[in-house]
């Protein structure tokens, strides 16, 4: 669970701090532009290191400093607690006057406040579990090290990399999910569009997980029959959904679903993985989308509480009935002023609201 996220001069966040630690399931709410999808890149930058993606160019650029403030460095810290213990990773980059990517200004990687490396520009050092002195070493000031680096002793960073690995950034894209797969993973992409192979991953990591995606399914699809996977091809497979109704039967290709029923076989995903792999980080930008206000209810509180014994769930509405789905010691506000002006959050519970909370969010008044 996340105890603390720090991000600073990274778009329009400057000097801000998420108030999630201790909360299973947190709503972010705002004016469009108020900075609640910027929280869900930074997160997934983070996310991309612990896959393996370590130039920096490929993380982020110049543009994303804050209001173009090279002059000072961009700061990402993430604290988690991991099996009762404390990993805090830290990384900031800068850009200095007539370079055209960004490089490693500071990177470090604690485990209950004992160092496992530390790292100044090129120069990195690797600690024992006692604080000795191992390892010194130089990497590419273009390069971040956590994907790089490996502990001699003990599993916290690895068990620190997959669990950040593993974390759920989803904004889907239902009418491109087709259902298709070549291989399997236990990584979705953002937009979802590799629905096909985490489908197959998590079956071929946990079997049992089937059960837990039909039974909430069958919910929602009172008719659904069966989901199958078979072979089309060298190497591939194609998803296909049964649905059956007294002597009726009718097989539809993954892709024929309606984005909707996309949207609920995601869900089904993410509360499958974090029982097979979890507990898990997912931050699932505006999930309300794509359904009918009918729906919208029992979709959130389905996901809030799959995370209450376990894992985080972070999501991003304008829809009122999400909104209601959450308490307002659950729901935070950001907003910002002009473009020119960083966000700030704060919990729902410390605004002087003006009457109904819905009627103030209509009207725009809803200000820190």
């Amino acid at each position: 669970m996340i105890k603390r996220l720090y991000i600073h001069n990274f778009r329009c966040l400057e000097n801000f701090e998420l108030p999630i630690a201790g909360k299973s399931s947190t709503l972010l709410i705002g004016k469009n532009g108020a900075g609640k999808s910027t929280v869900s890149i930074a997160i997934e930058i983070l996310q991309k290191i612990a896959r393996g993606t370590n130039r920096i160019a490929d993380l982020a650029a110049p543009k994303d400093f804050a209001r173009g403030r090279l002059d000072v460095p961009m700061r990402f810290q993430l604290e988690v607690e991991l099996g009762g213990k404390l990993a805090v990773y830290s990384l900031a980059l800068e850009c200095p006057k007539g370079w055209k990517e960004l490089r490693v200004f500071e990177e470090s990687f604690h485990m209950d406040g004992q160092p496992i490396y530390t790292r100044q520009g090129a120069k990195t050092t690797i600690e024992t579990a006692a604080g000795q002195l191992t390892a010194t070493f130089s990497i590419d000031w273009h390069l971040v090290a956590l994907p790089i680096v490996e502990q001699n002793q003990g599993d916290s960073l690895a068990n620190f990399k997959q669990w950040l690995a593993r974390a759920l950034i989803l904004s889907p894209l239902p009418s491109e999910i087709i259902g298709d797969s070549q291989r399997e993973t236990l990584a979705p992409s953002r937009d979802v569009k590799n629905f096909g192979a985490w489908f197959a991953g998590l079956l071929a990591y946990a079997p049992s997980s089937y059960a837990t995606i039909d039974r909430y399914l069958r919910e929602l699809m009172p008719d659904l029959k069966d989901i199958k996977n078979p072979e089309v091809g060298l190497n591939a497979r194609s998803l296909e959904v049964q649905f059956v109704e007294n002597a009726a039967s009718l097989r539809l290709p993954f892709r024929e679903l309606s984005d909707g029923e996309k949207c609920f076989m995601i869900c089904a995903m993410v509360i499958a993985a974090n029982e097979a792999y979890g507990p898990l980080l997912c931050f699932w930008d505006e999930p309300d989308n794509h359904l009918a206000i009918s729906e919208v209810g029992h979709f959130v509180l389905a996901l809030r509480q799959s995370f209450k014994s376990g894992g985080q769930f972070i999501a991003t509405s304008h829809n009122s009935e999400t909104i209601q789905s959450f308490s307002q010691e659950t729901t935070l506000v950001l907003t910002r002023k002009s473009h020119l002006e960083p966000t700030v959050v704060r919990p729902l519970s410390e605004l002087d609201l003006k009457g109904d909370l819905m009627t103030t969010l209509l009207a725009g008044d809803l200000e820190s």
